[in-house]
């Protein structure tokens, strides 16, 4: 500890660092930070930062306040798009209770617990996002947000101001130490996809807010927008988070074996785990009443739970590949504006109680399931149509989130609580669309 501390003074010395920004997230999935100087580095890094959790949503009854920022120095960075002679570095820190125990309401925490639990159990949890998203050049009014270009899947377009972003983006976020598979144009106009490289699922999450973070800064800088809302135009595409996940035992792959697409039986009872508490699921990661506007047929979303190898219409899919210790599953329902901290966390839960109570997937289904006629698609169980929906679900399924210990009643409580405010103003507030429809009426 006291290492890291020295390493990380003589950075900000050497590099003539001036700020050092103390990131944490809320329940929201929202960034947090507390930016200090060199002169108070020290006694932040050895004693954290107390705040009033109370202030942030989700965080602290009132009667329970006081929490602690604690940076964890594993992840000190500096920022490498600030301005020449304003270095500024971040660090995340963990939030907890002003007598050092773990804070519970904190979503790093609680990812941090359910991992621990997972290696107590003798696993390692790997996952790799898809981020999608769109770059806006203005919003016009009623009409909504412009694209800054009509580009398709995969096009090769001149220099346009979102190529070139996207480009800045690999390259910043590859400077920052984090891998990127590909990136590419996406189906929508404006729409692209970021591809980060496989990793442990803390250190994921981590970089999947500093990416969020990174692509909405580049953004601001070029004079545009960088939306991670799933659903901003109508007619077109949404943006998801398709997150490729595998667990490992014992330094050894479990996904791989003899079964259907050369899966374990340990993987199809993920599968089942994950297909059985989807609803509850999409509480953490489908989080926006607007990411129901997404899950709906005929845009590529995956509506419907079950799995496949040969189509992308399945919310689980089994990515093809040779390489036994490359086998995963693609949970493709998730949206960007999930907590990862919490949608991995929860995922995972997911998959090991599945494991654990061998929950069987059923049958793998390999047509393209929006084919089907109206009767055997009725058979087939869906996603929720509303973010209420999933909070009822998550409320009534909640049990397998609780084993070990990891979340708890409290925090379970006050999530649905803190979301169903969102609900509500959805809910009760006009839209535009229904002034042509009923204003006349």
């Amino acid at each position: 500890m006291q290492n890291q501390v020295q390493y990380v003074l003589r950075t900000v010395e050497e590099r003539g660092v001036r700020f050092v920004q103390l990131w944490f997230t809320d329940v929201l999935g929202r960034h947090k930070a507390f930016h200090v100087t060199p002169a108070e580095l020290e006694d932040a890094l050895d004693d954290g930062m107390t705040f009033d959790g109370s202030a942030i949503d989700g965080f602290s009854r009132s009667r329970e306040s006081d929490v602690l920022a604690r940076p964890d120095l594993t992840t000190f960075q500096l920022l490498p798009w600030h301005e020449s002679g304003e270095g500024v570095a971040r660090v995340f820190c963990d939030i907890v209770n002003t007598d050092g125990s773990v804070f519970e309401g904190c979503p790093r925490q609680q990812l941090r617990r359910v991992l621990g639990d997972a290696h107590d159990k003798g696993y390692t949890f790997y996952v790799a996002p898809e981020l999608e998203y769109f770059y806006f050049s203005d919003i016009e009014g009623a009409r909504g947000p412009v694209p800054v270009d009509n580009g398709s899947y995969f096009d090769l377009l001149p220099d346009n101001a979102g190529s070139v972003l996207r480009r800045q983006t690999v390259l910043t976020l590859e400077e920052m130490g984090i891998g990127v598979e590909h990136a590419q144009h996406e189906d929508a106009p404006g729409q692209y996809e970021i591809d980060l490289r496989y990793t442990d699922a803390l250190t994921m999450a981590d970089h999947v807010m500093t990416a969020r973070h990174v692509i909405k800064e580049l953004a601001r800088q070029a004079g545009l927008v960088a939306s991670f809302m799933p659903k901003p135009i109508f007619g077109d595409n949404g943006s998801g988070m398709h997150v490729h996940q595998s667990i490992w035992k014992g330094g050894k792959p479990v996904m791989a074996g003899n079964k259907y697409a050369d899966l374990s039986q340990e993987c199809l009872w993920y599968i089942g785990g994950i297909i059985k508490h989807a609803k509850a699921l999409n509480a953490f990661t489908n989080p926006s009443t607007n990411s129901y506007k997404r899950l709906v047929p005929g845009y590529e979303a995956p509506v419907l739970l079950a799995y496949s190898a040969r189509n992308r219409s399945a919310s689980c899919r089994i990515p093809w590949t040779n390489n036994p210790k490359a086998k995963r599953v693609e949970v493709r329902f998730p949206d960007p504006t999930a907590n990862p901290y919490l949608a991995f966390a929860a995922m995972l839960m997911a998959g090991l109680d599945g494991i654990q109570n061998k929950i069987d997937p059923g049958a793998a289904m390999d047509k393209d399931l929006y084919d089907l006629p109206p009767k055997e698609l009725k058979k087939i169980p869906t996603v929720c149509g509303s973010l209420r929906e999933a909070l009822q679900n998550l409320d009534k399924d909640r049990a397998f989130l609780k084993a070990g210990g990891v979340f708890n009643d409290d925090f379970i409580d006050s999530y649905i609580e803190l979301k169903m405010t969102e609900v509500i103003r959805f809910e009760h507030t006009p839209h535009p669309v229904e002034y042509e429809m009923y204003y006349s009426a």
